[in-house]
């Protein structure tokens, strides 16, 4: 059984960690500076904002160690972009400053009536999951409490199981996420570098190494959200 157990706690540890890894590492591989690039991941950024039209959107810096550092900010209309890729010309730094212009265009078409590969009904996910994931630590916090009041433990199954629930929508979200990270990388950004001839032929295999690393950032955490609701199943049963 104690094996069991290590076999168990190894492959879990394994499935937050992997993903985490390969994603840095797919980063790292690509991320040496290129002299033959005529300009740097921001100004790519900036560039393909003025091409496609959309003035009102912006490109920023974000600190190096801030959580999800390059990223798409829906709420002030922000690509925002790690020192690295923001001021570096690599590979690396083209492939994921286009990414995140991607979800630009995902927005920019969502406020225009077209499909934005489902970018807004995931913003509303996340809103709603941030204040379901809050809710369900009160049923967590108030569960043993309650039980003890009621003289039942069907009364802290009733509550951990409906905070489980709760919980479970964080899930929802990671399910709605990765398709449009797919929709950003592959429908958007690709075909950007590759039809406006902003990388060759040769730099191509690579450019989608790096665009599936990005479409693919959030799959530890999602790991991390659903061994979180399975110790809390576990607890009620």
């Amino acid at each position: 059984m104690a094996l069991i157990g290590l076999a168990v706690a190894a492959l879990v540890l394994a499935m937050i960690l992997l993903p985490q890894m390969w994603v840095k590492r797919v980063m790292r591989r690509h991320g040496a500076e290129r002299p033959d690039f005529p300009g740097t991941g921001g100004e790519l950024a900036s560039h393909l904002l003025q091409h496609f039209g959309l003035s009102d959107f912006k490109v920023d810096l974000t600190d190096q160690g801030a959580e999800g550092a390059d990223h798409y900010d829906p709420e002030s209309r922000t690509v925002r972009l790690s020192p690295s890729n923001f001021s570096g010309s690599s590979l690396t730094a083209v492939a994921v400053a286009a990414h995140e212009v991607g979800h630009a265009m995902q927005h920019h078409d969502g406020l225009n009536g077209r499909s934005d590969g489902g970018l807004q009904f995931r913003q509303r996910m996340v809103r709603f999951a941030m204040a379901t994931d809050k809710i369900a630590s009160v049923f967590f916090l108030a569960a043993p409490v309650l039980a003890v009041l009621a003289r039942t433990p069907i009364a802290f199954v009733m509550l951990v199981g409906f905070g489980v629930l709760l919980l479970a929508v964080r899930i929802l979200v990671h399910l709605v996420t990765l398709p449009v990270e797919y929709d950003a990388s592959f429908a958007r950004a690709l075909p950007i570098l590759q039809e406006g001839g902003y990388l060759s032929d040769e730099d191509l295999p690579a450019a989608r190494s790096v665009l599936k690393a990005a479409a693919l950032t959030y799959v530890a955490s999602a790991v991390m959200s659903l061994i979180d609701l399975a110790r809390w199943i576990r607890i009620i049963r």
